[in-house]
């Protein structure tokens, strides 16, 4: 008998591949009540049936990879909870260089593995062939062997997973499609479906609703009015015939050649990630898709062949028992999709997986029910929150062109500072073809072409990347310089910029910011958007423009973030908010000499009684307008001018043309980094999260808890009555040669404490930078500083001088435009940012707002 569906849910999740029953399982588990999966046909017959199950422990974050510590954790209990075999077993992992460049990027991916707390082994030739006897190791340079790394069957964890969230009451249906999606109120209410092969249909209404879709969840989101942007590929693998007395052995990963091998029952599976991918599903996905898999081909897999049989020589004697071609999903930046959409209220996404869908489907799930159950995560999961991805990035054609890249990234040498190299060109600044002619190396954020730095007469202005210095090492140094010394312009018009506008738009960011909105019309806040706990949801400032408008400024890659919090917390508030980024241009003139620059071309009166640091001015700009802004991201004197995008290029033109007999540099955002680091101002994304406390971030002294009310207040007054359990710090290399990048541990008298948040190379100080928390309980700063401190740097502990205070001009001086030390005015209204945080500061340390 056909069992009948309900009418009525909680939650409906949509998909029953591991993800679905995943998320399904840990509703469950956290109680609650009337969760209804429906799957289109039958339970994990997308992708997870012919996943490999490969299930690793380290990530490229501190949270992913307890994530993916949580999904291993959990398959090794489940087969005891529901009887279910999962297949799992921890065999441990190898990872081969076989490049001197590998070499260093396995061995700085062993280092973070140390300061995430994931067992590491570092081994020699010997000892890779005491434990992988099969393979050919002439020519392998570095091996990392981790000790707890498994794999396990990924279709019967998945019913594993459906069985153990049945067992507390959820109903799983197989055969049934989701045809529809309903909504009310901005809120999904429910969804429409229909029985396979059959003409039974009907409604579920429903609280909440989970796109788990697979492959499908692009396609669900455009039903729903949500953004899901992934691309499905092809993906390949080879099983062998039995290899007589093979035994037991750890999966072997060889990224240089594409490769990864995992021994299981007998056989070795060879699998691929080759460079160039082979995007599927062009035209959708077929509805009777179940089961299938795709058609062979061989030619596009023989070079990884070919490879592998030198690799692997028992593969030259070894038949092949079956060659696999199955689909897989892939989104624009190699993270899987987690999260509420910002588009539709209690539609939430767990999709998405790039083909490390099993090892990330346990974490992913639990996360995700943490968020419906509480309304937020259990920890920052911004590395795949779906906030961050932009709309145009459900494109066909943008999914098309990236997926053929995104695929063979995975196993790509994982340099720092790599650029995408398909689907570009998308966003541009008006200046981009002014910049273009000036030698600008163009990096990509959020779609957004950016000049990263410039090429000198006659230089190649593309990447050589490396784990040492790059080709651009001192273009950027001379940038820096500039900026430093006297005077540097870069263009900032992907700057989020969102205009609040209301009568109660002053009492709406009153109850959003940690800053007093109360200011007059001209002043700027740098402040931050808090959630109740303390942690920072956005870092932005925030302008007023009129008694009813305020100009609110973000990174160019959460505008989709803040709008979302915006539209969430606004609830009655008469204010209209609207994205503005695309209407105006930013260029920035920073540095010791900007206000002789910009005396040039304008006849505002540039100085500081004036217009002083922390204030915004409308101002004439060669023959046009613009609006001048005192803030400074970089450490000194200078002004953010927006213009509006058709008076953008004479801006620009006007300023070089000024620029020309007083060395005007242009400057890209690399050196941006580098200067900002020196001053210690924090990158967000990096060094401050939503799960980092705002005091603890250095970033007290924005937050006005003289306020009555606002999102936060509770936390930040407990966390400074209680005292801080950690402190960013700012770090030095003694050493000026090693570079820093993030992630690498930090020791406090020989000890792992933490790990390095963001790093870069300070042209000033002469060495390495880096920002990262410290443990601090009961501790006082003379305490901290009475201590050692090394970052681990590919396993090379090297000396570091640490700080509170920046190590660049820790008073500011040169910022505000003052020259006698002590010095102070109080329209200023301004202070560093590594600081006492346990009291209270202005409100404004100049603009911090990240990348």
């Amino acid at each position: 008998m056909t069992k009948s569906i309900p009418q009525n849910a909680r939650v409906v999740i949509i998909g029953g591949g591991i993800a679905g029953c995943s998320v399904a399982y840990h509703l469950a588990k956290l109680g609650w009540q009337d969760i209804v999966l429906l799957e289109r046909k039958q339970l994990t017959c997308g992708t997870t049936w012919h996943a490999a199950g490969l299930i690793a422990q380290l990530r490229a974050s501190k949270n992913m990879t307890r994530l993916a510590k949580y999904s291993q954790e959990l398959y090794g209990e489940l087969e005891a909870e529901t009887e279910i075999a999962t297949g799992f077993r921890r065999n441990g992992s190898i990872t081969v260089a076989l490049t001197e460049e590998r070499r260093s990027e396995i061995l700085r991916s062993a280092a973070m593995a140390r300061a995430f707390g994931v067992e590491v082994e570092e081994i020699s030739t010997s000892e890779l062939l005491d434990r992988y006897p099969y393979v050919n190791a002439q020519d392998v340079t570095a091996a990392v062997y981790l000790p707890k790394d498994g794999q396990g069957d990924p279709g019967n964890i998945a019913l594993a997973l459906a069985k153990g969230a049945r067992q507390r009451g959820a109903q799983v249906f197989e055969g049934v499609k989701v045809t529809g999606i309903a909504k009310k109120n901005g809120a999904v209410s429910g969804v429409s479906w229909q029985r396979d092969s059959s003409d039974e249909q009907g409604h579920i209404a429903a609280d909440y609703v989970v796109n788990c879709a697979g492959m499908w969840a692009h396609q669900l989101g455009k039903v729903a009015g949500v953004n899901v942007p992934l691309h499905a590929c092809e993906h390949f693998y080879m099983v062998t015939d039995n290899i007589a007395g093979l035994p037991q052995l750890p999966t072997l990963r060889v990224p240089d050649e594409c490769a990864y091998y995992k021994e299981d029952a007998g056989k070795i599976l060879l699998g691929a990630f080759e460079p160039t991918a082979k995007p599927w599903g062009m035209q959708g996905i077929l509805d009777d898709f179940c089961f299938d898999q795709l058609p062979e081909d061989i030619e596009h897999f023989e070079p990884i062949l070919e490879q592998a049989v030198n690799r692997f020589p028992e593969l030259a004697v070894t038949g092949i028992h079956t060659f696999f071609n199955g689909p897989e999903s892939f989104t624009p930046d190699d993270a899987y999709h987690l999260g509420e959409a910002p588009e539709l209220k209690n539609f939430f996404v767990c999709a998405g997986f790039n083909s490390i869908g099993i090892q990330s489907a346990g974490g992913a799930g639990m996360a995700l029910a943490h968020w419906m159950e509480h309304g937020y995560p259990p920890f920052d999961v911004s590395d795949v929150d779906i906030r961050r991805m932009q709309p145009f990035m459900g494109n066909k054609t943008f999914l098309y062109q990236r997926s053929k890249e995104t695929l063979g990234l995975l196993y790509a040498d994982h340099f720092p500072f790599r650029q995408k190299a398909t689907a570009r060109g998308v966003r541009r600044s008006p200046l981009h073809e002014h910049l273009k002619q000036a030698g600008a190396a163009f990096g990509e954020v959020a779609g957004w072409e950016r000049a990263n730095w410039f090429a000198e007469q006659g230089q190649d202005p593309t990447y050589d990347y490396s784990w040492k210095r790059q080709n651009w090492f001192e273009n950027s140094k001379r940038e820096h310089l500039a900026i430093r010394n006297n005077v540097g312009l870069y263009d900032m018009s992907s700057f989020g910029k969102i205009r609040v506008e209301g009568p109660d738009a002053e009492d709406l960011l009153n109850h959003m910011c940690g800053g007093n909105m109360s200011v007059p019309v001209g002043k700027i806040v740098y402040t931050q958007f808090l959630n109740e706990r303390g942690g920072i949801e956005a870092d932005l400032t925030v302008t007023r423009l009129s008694e009813t408008a305020y100009l609110l400024v973000t990174p160019a890659a959460t505008v989709i973030r803040e709008l979302s919090w915006l539209n969430k917390h606004k609830a009655g508030a008469n204010v209209v908010i609207t994205d503005i980024t695309a209407g105006e241009a930013t260029l920035m003139v920073m540095g010791p000499n900007s206000r002789e620059l910009l005396s040039k071309v304008s006849n505002h009166d540039w100085s500081n009684e004036n217009h002083s640091f922390g204030t915004m001015q409308e101002i004439e700009l060669g023959m046009g307008l613009a609006r001048a802004y005192r803030v400074s991201y970089v450490g000194e004197l200078g002004w953010e001018l927006y213009v509006s995008t058709d008076m953008a290029a004479h801006a620009y033109e006007t300023l070089v043309e000024a620029g020309a007999d007083i060395d005007l540099k242009l400057c890209g955002l690399h050196a941006m980094d580098s200067l900002r680091i020196e001053k210690g101002f924090r990158h967000f994304g990096h060094d401050i999260t939503e799960e980092d406390h705002v005091v603890e971030a250095g970033l007290g002294f924005a937050v006005s808890t003289k306020k009555p009310s606002f999102i936060g207040r509770d936390a930040v007054l407990r966390r400074k009555e209680e005292g801080l359990s950690s402190r960013m710090l700012q770090f030095k290399l003694k050493d000026s040669e090693p570079l820093l990048h993030h992630n690498e541990p930090v020791l406090r008298d020989g000890e792992i404490v933490g790990y390095l948040t963001s790093g870069n190379y300070g042209h000033t100080l002469g060495g390495a930078i880096g920002l990262g928390y410290v443990p601090c309980k009961g501790e006082t700063i003379k305490d901290m500083l009475a201590s050692s401190y090394q970052i681990d740097v590919e396993g090379t502990l090297c000396d570091a001088k640490v700080s509170f205070q920046p190590m660049y001009d820790p008073k500011g001086l040169r910022m505000r435009g003052l020259k006698e030390a002590g010095k102070r005015r109080t329209e200023d209204n301004t202070s560093h940012g590594i600081t006492d945080t346990l009291k209270e500061k202005s409100p404004s340390s100049g603009q911090l707002r990240g990348l």
